[in-house]
């Protein structure tokens, strides 16, 4: 896909690519449009985010539900099939970091320095561009677990509601990936680094288990983990339960880790510039 910009935008722009707001947000979708375009041509780059939480969910309740619920298997069904769509989106959102750091090595950022674009349109229109696969991945299991046996008890804004948390924490979230990324710039070591801080999160949550179940040092520290707190929130908003509560942790969560993980990305990346 190419780019291209109005004429006389590269004054604008300057060599440092500073830009308003509005051009911006404009170089950045022209951006995440070339990154949609790369996963349309070569979709198998989705099939892992499709298989790994299809395989989770069913190995989840198939195998462990009977232990882990006491028989009551559809009622399992209704506390894991949301927590396992945050693991989901919390694991595609690895793929961004790694993308941008296997880019690296092969000079793409270069040419994006000597565009007369805004310094993080990059970035940000990788982190955009990954919203397809938040949604297939989501779709995929969504429909799967409707086929188990889920059922949704809330109305359709309810639901829209749940599935733009899940792709606006997945979003979030991701910056974590991108800044780590532009620090190592060597794929598998992000993937690995990011593993580790996932795996804690998610099994240290509400995600398999109430929280009624766990210990109480447990209790305490899945109370403010965030995905636990997302899961709780979409939980809620598919089930007809209360959200206030920890929709407002989660939008912290988000907003702290966008406010701290963006300027690091960006600096990462304009350190590599010099």
């Amino acid at each position: 896909m190419s780019i291209q910009f109005p004429a006389g935008h590269a004054g604008h722009a300057g060599p440092a690519g500073r830009v308003g707001l509005a051009q911006t947000a404009r170089h950045s979708l022209a951006l995440a449009g070339r990154g949609v375009t790369r996963f349309m041509k070569s979709p198998m780059q989705l099939v892992d985010v499709v298989l790994t939480p299809i395989i989770s969910l069913l190995m989840f309740i198939y195998l462990f539900g009977d232990a882990m619920s006491g028989g009551d298997t559809d009622g399992y069904l209704q506390l894991v099939a949301p927590g396992v769509m945050v693991m989901a989106v919390f694991q595609a959102s690895i793929g961004v970091g790694a993308s941008l750091a296997a880019d690296a090595s092969t000079g793409i950022f270069d040419r994006f320095r000597s565009m007369p674009i805004a310094r993080s349109s990059p970035l940000i229109g990788a982190v955009l561009a990954d919203i397809v696969r938040y949604v297939v991945c989501l779709g995929a299991l969504v429909v799967l677990a409707l086929v188990m046996g889920y059922r949704v008890q809330s109305g359709p804004l309810a639901s829209l509601a749940a599935l733009a948390l899940l792709i606006g924490f997945a979003l979030s979230f991701s910056w974590i990936s991108v800044y780590l990324g532009m620090l190592i710039k060597n794929p598998a070591s992000v993937q690995g680094l990011m593993t580790i801080l996932i795996l804690p999160l998610t099994f240290a949550s509400n995600v398999f288990i109430p929280r009624e179940g766990m210990a109480g040092w447990l209790r305490a520290w899945s109370d403010v983990n965030p995905v636990s707190l997302v899961a709780e929130t979409v939980r809620g908003l598919l089930g007809g339960g209360p959200v206030a509560g920890s929709l407002l942790g989660t939008l912290a969560w988000m907003a702290g880790v966008i406010v701290v993980f963006f300027p690091l990305a960006l600096h990462a990346y304009r350190k590599n510039a010099a």
